[in-house]
């Protein structure tokens, strides 16, 4: 069974439907997904692109990965909420950002990466994977092993 889940944006601007399971779903500390959140970490769900219906309008903020790869951050040009972004490493996949989810239970978080990034007062969930950086291979890697 497909699951479908939605979501959206604080001023309720930008909405989305997702009709698909999240291939994975993974907190990352970089420095990147903590300025763009403006707290410790951001929760992705990793979903087909395709599987995702957007109304209403996004803007988007480029800036590469410390992989190198073009990272493409889309949020409310309204009200600043970040709803999803792309990776051009991992084309065709877009990343939710689980905190515009409606239900942010649909999407319980399966592995961490970039942990040696964290606070030192951040309580990083051990009893799944936790990866200091990204694991070797990149974000394919961290997909594949999942």
């Amino acid at each position: 069974m497909i699951q479908t889940f939605k979501g959206g944006c604080l001023c309720g601007a930008v909405r989305y439907s997702v009709e698909a399971e999240p291939g994975m779903v993974g907190d990352c500390y970089c420095v990147d997904c903590r300025r763009s959140s403006g707290t410790t970490h951001c929760t992705h769900a990793v979903v087909p692109e395709s599987a995702l219906s957007v109304s209403g309008e996004l803007t988007f903020y480029d800036r590469p990965a410390d992989s190198g790869n073009l990272v493409r951050r889309g949020f409310c040009g309204r009200c600043g909420s970040a709803v999803y972004s792309t990776n051009l490493g991992l084309p065709g996949m877009a990343f939710i950002r689980v905190s515009s989810m409606d239900d942010p239970e649909q999407a319980a978080p399966q592995m961490t990466v970039y942990a040696s990034r964290a606070p030192s007062w951040a309580q990083l969930d051990r009893r799944r994977p936790v990866f200091e950086t990204m694991p070797q291979g990149g974000p394919e890697a961290v997909l594949a092993d999942v």
